[in-house]
């Protein structure tokens, strides 16, 4: 059971923040009256954070993130850099740094799957993956 969960359990926070990231972008940014909203001056508290996300998408900074952190996760191995590029990389992708996004998520993606795999036990291992197991 505790194997199950430390296997499952970066997917889960991947997942959450692609959950948050998407209610961020549909909820938040994207409706036409929260932008109209903050188009007057004075207008609601939450305009100045939803500039400073918008912003973050129109300069490219949440795809220069992501790939940066995927940048990290290839030369730093393990399970945190790989979720940290995934989940910077799928908040790319839902706002709106598709390219960046797609390469950090599959970069973090392949490094935790990688990181999973090296952690398994070695009665777990594949057919042939013991130099043993190849007939001669």
């Amino acid at each position: 059971m505790k194997s199950s969960l430390r296997v499952a359990l970066p997917w889960a926070v991947i997942v959450a923040v692609a959950l948050v990231a998407g209610l961020l972008r549909y909820g938040f940014i994207e409706p036409s009256d929260m932008g109209h909203a903050c188009d007057a001056k004075g207008g609601p508290w939450w305009c100045g954070p939803r500039t400073v996300i918008v912003q973050g998408f129109l300069n490219y900074g949440y795809g220069y993130a992501a790939v940066l952190a995927a940048l990290v996760a290839v030369f730093w191995r393990n399970t945190f850099t790989a979720v940290l590029a995934a989940s910077l990389g799928v908040i790319a992708l839902q706002l709106y740094c598709y390219e960046g996004g797609a390469l950090a998520l599959l970069i973090g993606s392949l490094r935790l799957v990688r990181d999973q795999a090296g952690a398994a036990p070695v009665g777990n291992a594949p057919v042939g993956a013991d130099s043993s197991a190849i007939p001669r």
